[in-house]
């Protein structure tokens, strides 16, 4: 797997030509092979804004809870959400994930959907409910379960595991 990075020019050590604009690009094989800049960015508890398409063909941008396991960018959803059959017409996404001590710390990763797995599957299902709880505690840092399941609805979530496509960086903490 080989994944571009788009490294911008920032002004964390003050202005210099080309700011803002992509100052070279680098190939990484795994998302463990991220700068540790960023990649605290991905391990952090930051919440992340993702973009899908929505019905009417615009970006429809969502605050999310992020989680990543090996390569894969994971998406938990509740099944009644419109971003679950938005994504399967067009299972493409993009994360934003900014530090919330430095907008000018940013990555965003350019995400296709590999998978998906339902929490009713009786041989993964289990897997589904359990990185929903492992997301709760990264979050809140309350002991699972998870506390926020709609309580005038049977709830049920799916799991949409994500390639990355491409990564943007910008910034230092």
């Amino acid at each position: 797997m080989a994944i571009s990075v788009a490294r911008f020019l920032d002004v964390a050590e003050g202005l210099q030509p080309g700011q803002f604009t992509v100052g070279d690009h680098a190939t990484i094989t795994s998302l463990s092979d991220l700068d540790p800049t960023y990649r605290q960015l991905l391990d952090d508890p930051v919440t992340a804004i993702v973009s899908v398409t929505g019905g009417d063909g615009r970006s429809n941008l969502t605050p999310v809870w992020f989680d990543y396991e090996g390569d894969l960018v994971l998406l938990n959803l509740a099944t009644h959400r419109k971003k679950v059959g938005w994504l399967r017409k067009n299972p493409q996404a993009t994360f934003a994930l900014m530090s919330p001590a430095n907008a000018y710390h940013w990555l965003s990763i350019k995400c296709t959907v590999a998978r998906e797995v339902s929490e009713d599957d009786p041989v993964e299902g289990p897997r589904v409910t359990a990185q929903l709880d492992k997301i709760w505690t990264k979050y809140t840092g309350n002991e699972p379960p998870y506390a926020l399941r709609d309580p005038s609805i049977d709830e049920r979530r799916v799991l949409f595991e994500l390639t990355v496509d491409r990564i943007a960086t910008f910034g230092r903490p």
